[in-house]
């Protein structure tokens, strides 16, 4: 079987073996929650397709995307760290497929199989330094620039040109009203960059988007690809 998710990829054909009779298959679609905050994590999921976005939710019930997971990697990961549950939520941001592995499966697992633990271990890595430069991101960088940075991190997790993002999603991720990822759809756009339609984002010259987004993309991705593999 050939798997999508570069992290199932990466493990070794006898690791595939004991983990494939583990594996749930699911059609995701849009909005479907696949962690919920401070509940205990019942299953994890290895997203073939599609992008998962993780939130962090304040006291007042509104929230910011601080991570974004699709077939580069897993949603669940407290388990991996042996937690139970996060403060954070999961959902599917663009519809998709996966599978999903039961909790307590996955704990005895890795407590047993050495060689499936250190790659999800290397995915912690991964994801922990792509939550880092966002944080950097939002400090240094213009609304402009962190837009071209997630359309690149939307982008190396699909496999076409056109990523179907909303308006709404765009704001979540950024952390700021809809007037502004108006504005700053419009400025990308104008450049050339990037084609937008009502719900759907096709990427025109990727190349100029990596130099405009400048440092808050590249580091994350060279991470992953020296702990993992191609993103792309």
């Amino acid at each position: 079987m050939a798997y999508n998710n570069r992290l199932l990829r990466a493990l070794s054909s006898a690791d595939q073996d004991i983990l494939r009779p583990h594996l749930k298959w699911s059609e995701l679609e849009r909005g479907t929650v696949l962690v919920l905050p401070d509940e205990s994590i019942k299953r994890v999921w290895f997203l073939e397709s599609g992008l998962s976005s993780i939130i962090a939710i304040s006291g007042t019930d509104q929230g910011i995307e601080v991570g974004l997971s699709g077939r580069d990697g897993l949603i669940g990961m407290p388990l991996v760290l042996d937690a139970d549950r996060t403060p954070h939520r999961a959902f599917m941001q663009v519809a998709g497929t996966g599978y999903s592995v039961d909790g307590d499966d996955l704990r005895q697992i890795l407590d047993e199989q050495a060689g499936i633990r250190k790659v999800l271990l290397r995915y912690v890595q991964a994801y922990s330094t792509q939550t880092t430069y966002t944080a950097l991101s939002n400090v240094m960088h213009t609304v402009e620039e962190r837009l071209a940075r997630w359309l690149l991190m939307s982008h190396d997790r699909q496999d076409d040109d056109e990523i179907p993002l909303t308006h709404d999603f765009l704001a979540l991720m950024l952390g700021v009203r809809r007037p502004s990822v108006t504005i700053a759809l419009h400025s990308l756009e104008g450049l050339g960059f990037i084609k937008a339609t009502r719900g759907l984002i096709k990427v025109r010259k990727r190349g100029e988007l990596e130099e405009f987004a400048g440092a808050g993309y590249g580091v994350p991705e060279a991470e992953y690809e020296r702990l993992i593999g191609p993103l792309r």
